[in-house]
């Protein structure tokens, strides 16, 4: 597909993304049905983006409606796992509703997942489990499904200890995922070194995979943002996140704009461009420069580059946008093993990440 990259453009494919997923599935039918999870979770964090771009009462109401098929009147959360992170990150939703209807559910609902994220297992070095089954296990997504619940929570009720835990868990995912020498940063750490993936020296994972490292600066650039650039958590995590973009920049690829599932092995020829890695990529550097973390000239050159590259893989049939090369869920392994994932089209991992960069390059470029 070919388009300019502008902001009217960037809100444009969003509607159409939106409205394409609207009419394939009823809010209450997002998959997995039944479940407060991140996959519905970061589709409609990017829903709320667009709503808030567009002033479409479309998609609030459509947002509202998956959440009550999942919040009770005593703000109890149905089909909920508090023992995996995953399932915690749609909490973010419940901030936009409580604030636009001031009903009390979502106000207890909160209160829920701020207990369970407060009661998270954690390893013997402080660091949150990714899943209570996942033993001692950190992965780089847990940054994303707890740490901007935990901010705003923290900004809006005066929870000072939970923004020290948010800077805590950063901190420490970086010393224990972080490569010397090319800055990027493993899927995953096992404290006890047990997994098969493990190295049985540091416990990292062998790979740099694309999207889970995309999770990581678009997180932490939300929680600058709700923090204001005064915080002093907010410059630590500022200088994380663009830390960790500016190691992700020479990997790009140069002929397309977009980056490797396994993102410093692009010359090998069972690597593939993934579609979600780049867009939370290209959201970050938008939002990096859009807060004055970054200079522009050093982001959004690279980030409109991979937007365009994005854009022109776009296709579309009879029922709407599709958004295709997207890795479906991943749990950690080796290089073959991330080579050898299957691809989805319109996949909720890849349509919020899709949402997510067209709300910032709307914003920024």
């Amino acid at each position: 597909m070919k388009m300019s990259i502008d902001r009217k453009n960037m809100i444009t494919l969003s509607s159409r993304a939106c409205d394409t997923l609207m009419r394939k599935f009823e809010p209450t039918q997002l998959p997995p049905v039944g479940h407060f999870h991140y996959h519905q979770g970061v589709f409609l964090s990017g829903m709320r983006e667009t709503w808030q771009l567009t002033g479409d009462e479309r998609y609030f109401n459509y947002i509202r409606g998956y959440v009550d098929g999942c919040i009770r009147p005593d703000g109890n959360i149905m089909g909920f796992n508090p023992g995996q992170l995953d399932d915690l990150q749609p909490g973010v939703l419940l901030f936009p509703l409580y604030d636009r209807t001031g009903d009390e559910r979502y106000r207890l609902a909160m209160d829920t997942i701020a207990y369970y994220m407060n009661a998270t297992a954690t390893n013997p070095e402080g660091g949150f489990w990714h899943k209570a089954w996942y033993r001692n296990q950190m992965w780089l997504d847990g940054l994303y499904m707890a740490g901007p619940f935990m901010t705003e929570y923290a900004v809006r009720f005066n929870r000072p200890d939970m923004i020290d835990q948010v800077v805590f868990q950063v901190k420490l995912m970086r010393e224990k995922t972080r490569d010397e020498a090319t800055g990027l940063w493993r899927h995953a750490w096992d404290y006890e070194r047990r997994q098969s993936w493990a190295d049985p020296v540091t416990g990292r994972a062998p790979e740099f995979w694309g999207r889970s490292i995309g999770w990581v600066p678009v997180a932490l650039l939300e929680e600058c943002e709700l923090l204001g650039k005064e915080h002093p958590a907010a410059k630590a995590l500022g200088d994380i996140a663009c830390e960790l973009l500016r190691a992700l920049l020479p990997w790009q690829d140069a002929a397309s704009g977009l980056w490797y599932q396994v993102v410093d092995k692009g010359d090998r020829p069972e690597n593939w461009l993934e579609s979600s890695c780049t867009c939370l990529y290209a959201a970050a550097l938008c939002m990096a420069a859009r807060l004055g973390l970054m200079d522009a000239g050093e982001a959004l050159e690279p980030a409109r580059r991979a937007v365009s590259g994005i854009v022109e893989r776009l296709d579309e049939d009879e029922n709407g946008l599709l958004i295709g090369n997207v890795c479906v869920g991943t749990g950690v392994g080796d290089y073959a093993f991330y080579c050898a994932r299957p691809t989805s089209v319109n996949d909720l991992h890849g349509v919020g990440a899709f949402l997510l960069m067209c709300a910032e390059a709307a914003k920024a470029l």
